[in-house]
C-alpha cells in the first residue's frame, strides 16, 4: 500500500513551504500531509510593527503566540496527526533541520506509529542535546552572524526567538541567502524568506529527548544529506549519522545524497520526490 508522507517543518518555517514538494508527491502518485507545528502557519503571530514601515521598537516587544510552546508540544501535535494518517496504510515521517528534534522526540515515544522516518539535513540527537552540537568542531564553518543580523528581540525579554526576515539591510540579507540559498538565484531566495515568518519557540529539548535505542532506534530510518548545507554542514550530517549508526548498527541509516543547499531541495523538488517515492516502507532500502 501507498504510503502517506507526513511532513514537518524547520525553523521560522510552516507547512506552506512543503507545497512544491507536495505536489511532485501527488504527480508519483502518492499523498502526503505537511504539519503546522504549534504556533506556526495561520496560528504564527505577524505583529502590525513587522509590515512596512516597520517599527523596531513594537517589533522587539509585541507578544507572540509561540511563546511558551515545547518540544513536546511539537510532537504531540505530529503525533496527532500520525495516529490520522494511520487510518490509511504506512507512514513515512520526514523532517528537514529543525524539524529533526521533532521527528527524534515523535520516535522516542511512538515508534508504532511511523513505518519509516527520514531526515533531510535534520537534527538528529544522540550523543549531545542539540545546543551542545552547536559548539562542536563540526559546525565551526557556520555564520552565526547571519541569523544573529535578523534578530529583531532579545530572546530573554519576549520568551520566543524573533528575526525580521523584512530587513532591506544588505548585509544581513547575503548572509542569509549564503546560509539558505546560496545555488539559488536572489528572487527564489526572496520568494523563500517571505515564506518565513517571524518566531520560533525556544524549546529545543534537553538530554532528555536524545534518540533512544529501544524506541526511536527500531524504526527503518534514512538520512538525506544535503551537499551544499551551509546552515548544518555535511559534516555534521555525517557525525549524525554516524551516532545513529553507533547507537543501533542492527538497523543503521539509509543514506541518500541531494545536491542542495539547505533550502534548494524544497525549492526545486522533483529530485526529492522521487527519492522518497523511492523509499521501500517498514524495512531497510538501498543507500545510494
Amino acid at each position: 500500500m501507498s504510503p502517506t508522507f507526513v511532513l514537518v517543518h524547520g525553523a521560522f518555517a510552516n507547512s506552506f513551504s512543503f507545497a512544491p514538494l507536495q505536489a511532485e508527491l501527488a504527480l508519483l502518485g502518492h499523498r502526503s500531509a505537511a504539519v503546522d507545528l504549534p504556533g506556526h502557519g495561520f496560528e504564527a503571530t505577524y505583529p502590525a510593527a513587522y509590515q512596512a514601515p516597520q517599527d523596531g521598537a513594537a517589533l522587539a516587544t509585541t507578544p507572540g503566540s509561540i511563546k511558551g510552546v515545547t518540544l513536546a508540544d511539537n510532537a504531540a501535535r505530529v503525533i496527532e496527526v500520525l495516529e490520522r494518517a494511520r487510518r490509511n496504510g504506512p507512514v513515512v515521517l520526514v523532517g528537514h533541520s529543525r524539524g529533526g528534534i521533532t521527528l527524534t522526540a515523535v520516535g522516542n515515544a511512538r515508534p508504532d506509529l511511523v513505518d519509516r522516518i527520514v531526515y533531510v539535513s535534520a537534527w538528529a540527537p544522540v550523543d549531545l542535546p542539540v545546543g551542545d552540537y552547536y559548539a562542536e568542531p563540526e559546525m565551526a564553518s557556520v555564520d552565526a552572524a547571519a541569523l544573529a543580523g535578523a534578530l529583531a528581540a532579545d530572546p530573554a525579554a519576549v520568551g520566543l526567538l524573533r528575526s525580521n526576515f523584512r530587513t532591506a539591510d544588505p548585509a544581513v540579507l547575503a548572509g542569509l541567502k549564503e546560509a539558505f540559498l546560496a545555488d539559488g538565484t536572489d528572487d527564489e531566495f526572496r520568494v523563500f524568506l517571505n515564506s518565513f515568518q517571524p518566531d520560533e519557540n525556544l524549546d529545543v529539548g534537553s538530554s532528555a529527548d536524545r534518540a533512544r535505542a529501544d524506541t526511536w532506534g527500531t524504526i527503518p530510518r534514512t538520512y538525506v544529506r544535503l551537499s551544499a548545507d551551509t546552515s548544518i554542514p555535511p559534516a555534521m550530517q555525517d557525525r549524525m549519522i554516524r551516532e545513529g549508526d553507533v547507537l543501533t548498527p542492527g538497523n543503521p541509516y539509509d543514506v541518500h545524497t541531494l545536491e542542495s543547499s539547505h533550502l534548494m531541495w524544497l525549492v526545486r523538488p522533483r529530485a526529492a520526490a522521487e527519492l522518497l517515492a523511492g523509499l521501500t516502507v517498514g524495512e531497510p532500502a538501498a543507500a545510494d
